[in-house]
């Protein structure tokens, strides 16, 4: 099913009130490339608000650059209305402004041109942030084809670097350890002479010649070997026949 069919007119109707909302907000009253007032476009994976002028530009980027969406006439999904809410104009061009000089006029340049040397080429990224998102991304291998990622994968991609995964122990250290901390075995006594003791020997008494004993007259929970298994059932054997 199509993720925009799945949206109620319900849905959409708050989608497009939150929207306004954001619009009125001071980090957003401006478009965030050529600072016209009123912007009524968005570009859903940068997470700014554009005017009309700037989203055909962005349009012409393609979609794996800028995915333009208008705030009055599309269907937004929820997940796009809420990266909308995390990032506005302000803080995305924290990040892709971040190197742009004090003092840059961007009047001088064609704004076609601005927005590709923003988007497209980044060259006004933070070094930090393209150095921890390239060496993460590498990592989780979200890179692909030495790809750059965009400034949504990138809030990810640096998110998941960061997230520890829990510490797992071996099934065989695990066994090992057990063996190690577990009471040594010992067999039954040699020294039992089954054949002088027969008759004086009930049920619960051969049952006890079954049993296991460690050094402290202790009745030891670990199973005997399949010698002694074997040496048992025999000997019993022998003398129930008797």
């Amino acid at each position: 099913m199509n993720g925009k069919a799945s949206v109620s007119k319900e849905l959409n109707a708050k989608h497009a009130k939150i929207l306004e909302g954001l619009l009125k907000l001071p980090d957003n009253r401006e478009c965030a490339d050529c600072r016209n007032r009123a912007p009524r476009w968005a570009s859903v994976n940068l997470g700014i608000f554009i005017c009309m002028q700037c989203s055909g530009i962005h349009r012409s980027l393609g979609v794996h650059i800028s995915k333009v969406r208008s705030t009055t006439l599309d269907t937004w999904l929820p997940e796009q209305v809420s990266f909308m809410q995390f990032m506005g104009n302000v803080k995305s061009n924290k990040h892709w402004e971040a190197e742009m000089p004090p003092n840059f006029d961007r009047s001088k340049l064609a704004m076609e041109k601005f927005i590709r040397i923003k988007y497209v080429e980044k060259i006004w990224v933070s070094k930090d942030d393209m150095q921890s998102t390239s060496s993460g991304g590498a990592r989780k291998g979200i890179l692909k084809n030495s790809r750059r990622l965009s400034l949504e994968e990138s809030i990810l991609a640096n998110h998941v670097s960061k997230i520890v995964p829990p510490i797992t122990r071996a099934r065989g250290v695990f066994i090992e350890t057990q063996k190690k901390n577990s009471p040594p075995f010992k067999r039954p006594s040699s020294s039992v002479d089954f054949d002088k003791s027969t008759k004086s020997i009930g049920t619960g008494d051969i049952f006890n010649l079954l049993c296991i004993y460690d050094d402290n007259q202790n009745f030891s929970t670990l199973p005997p070997s399949s010698w002694a298994t074997f040496d048992c059932v025999t000997r019993l054997y022998l003398l129930l026949k008797l």
